[in-house]
């Protein structure tokens, strides 16, 4: 063995310094397998690592080099994504206008403390399928358990929070933008299409007409693989990545009244720039397009509704009954506004003669799918929120709401018999929470599917929060046309 010159000792010592301190953060011994390695690159030189430097077939030298210059690049991107940042695009309007569509953020990991990844053999920045083959861009095995390594803090109320959709561990390839759970409800009414009165049954009958709807529905779907594709299982780190805010804390009990947000009984902040669904009725005009830009109202947002005659009763039916000359609706619109939106819109009297609140009617299914509630996007609630190491009773109107955090989440056997509630195959009445669990909202409320509509997060899906706004493009402009947002460029994420 040629001896190793000092310079080589420092160097070497540095680095195993360096990855001994990154193995007592993420507390993981195994990785003491790679310091013989180490020792070998600096000191031994025993494997010839840069063989091919001294090849004489300069194609070989070539072609070498950028294998080397790419293996590194991805293991270093792969530890950087994992540990301590990851980009992200916001690809929804559900934060808007705190966040924007086009807004590329880039996502601190240690700020709750990076999680050890589920599945650790995966191709870095692809989230679950390789683009181009269209193929799991992770192998399945091994998995590890849950684990996070020790960060700056956690979860605060009001925080944005990017995490992996809780309901994405099934998903139809076809239709992967849809909560498969939904999904398969929805479908399972459309085979069973007579309208059963819910009020008139109790908790079991509500429960055995949801399992025959779900069961109905998941049936539909796997036998249709041409219109839904394939069944596909993922686990929590290969879930789509979803951004939301946080407005509830484990422990805390949630309720949501007339669109404000209590916890615990009382009123939260809202977000200045939290945004409700509105229909805009006009005086006669079109609203130029030029106040749209000013507002701030993206062309996918920009929706006619008196271009289509379908909607003219529902519109009459909310007061929206001003007519032209001829007799038409005057142009009425379906608009996401912010307080000042709407103040500057409410304002304009000459263009604008009336704002009406989209009706709650328009909610759609809400959490838990299988209890029957009245409640609503608007309206919804009180809801407890699991904490780790609480211990709740289980009753009929509560098991549905927490049935998932039970068995699918934190890993049980759920069974519900005539004679009670099995756990793991003991009767109980009873469960003790493992993790935290948070409840997300997105700031433009009447268009996020957030908590309301799929449940809880649980710790283990929290994936980091976002810090910082690098870039921003808006996809209705062109790029001499003010594409690049440049007032939001390096811009905090509050």
């Amino acid at each position: 063995m040629r001896k190793a010159t000092r310079a080589q000792w420092i160097k070497f010592s540095i680095i195993t310094l360096l990855y001994l301190a990154f193995l007592l953060w993420v507390k993981s011994w195994w990785g003491l397998i790679v310091v013989p390695f180490i020792f070998d690159i600096y000191i031994s030189k025993k494997v010839p690592w840069g063989f091919w430097k001294r090849s004489k077939n300069p194609t070989v030298r070539n072609v070498m080099s950028w294998v080397d210059a790419i293996v590194f690049a991805l293991v270093a991107v792969y530890f950087v994504n994992i540990y301590v940042f990851q980009n992200y695009q916001i690809p929804s309007s559900s934060l808007e206008k705190s966040l924007l569509v086009g807004d590329f953020l880039y996502v601190s990991k240690v700020s709750y403390g990076p999680r050890v990844p589920n599945t650790p053999l995966s191709m870095p920045l692809a989230q679950h399928t390789l683009p181009v083959f269209n193929t799991k861009s992770y192998i399945e095995w091994p998995q590890w358990k849950h684990k996070r390594v020790p960060g700056f803090g956690k979860v605060k109320l009001n925080d944005i929070v990017v995490f992996n959709f809780p309901a994405g561990d099934t998903v139809a390839l076809n239709r992967q933008q849809e909560d498969f759970y939904n999904l398969a409800y929805r479908e399972g009414q459309r085979v069973y299409p007579n309208k059963i009165n819910m009020d008139s049954l109790t908790r079991q009958q509500q429960r055995t007409v949801y399992d025959l709807y779900y069961n109905a529905g998941r049936n539909l779907i796997r036998n249709n693989p041409q219109m839904y594709g394939d069944i596909v299982v993922r686990p929590v780190d290969r879930r789509e990545n979803y951004v939301k805010r946080c407005v509830g804390l484990p422990g805390d009990t949630l309720q949501i009244k007339d669109t404000q947000v209590y916890v615990n009984g009382k009123a939260i902040e809202n977000p200045e720039d939290m945004q409700l669904n509105y229909f805009v009725q006009t005086t006669g005009p079109y609203i130029p397009e030029d106040m749209f830009r000013e507002l701030g109202i993206s062309l996918d947002d920009q929706i006619l509704m008196t271009d289509d005659y379908n909607y003219e009763e529902g519109l009459m039916e909310m007061g929206l009954d001003r007519r032209d000359a001829q007799g038409k609706l005057t142009p009425v619109y379906h608009l996401p506004l912010t307080k000042k939106m709407y103040d500057a819109l409410a304002g304009n009297k000459k263009l604008v003669s009336r704002i009406v609140m989209e009706p709650e009617s328009l909610s759609g299914q809400m959490y838990p799918l299988n209890l029957y509630t009245n409640w609503t996007r608007d309206n919804y609630g009180p809801i407890w929120i699991p904490a780790k190491g609480a211990t709740i009773t289980l009753t009929p109107d509560n098991l549905p709401i927490y049935e998932r955090c039970i068995e699918a989440y934190e890993g049980n056997k759920l069974e519900v018999k005539e004679d009670g509630i099995y756990i793991n195959g003991e009767k109980t009445d009873t469960y003790t929470f493992k993790m935290d669990h948070y409840w997300m909202q997105g700031d433009n409320r009447h268009n996020s599917l957030d908590s309301r509509y799929w449940g809880f997060v649980p710790e283990d899906h929290v994936v980091g929060k976002p810090i910082l706004v690098w870039l921003s493009l808006d996809k209705d402009r062109g790029w001499f046309d003010g594409k690049i947002r440049w007032n939001r460029i390096f811009k905090w994420v509050h």
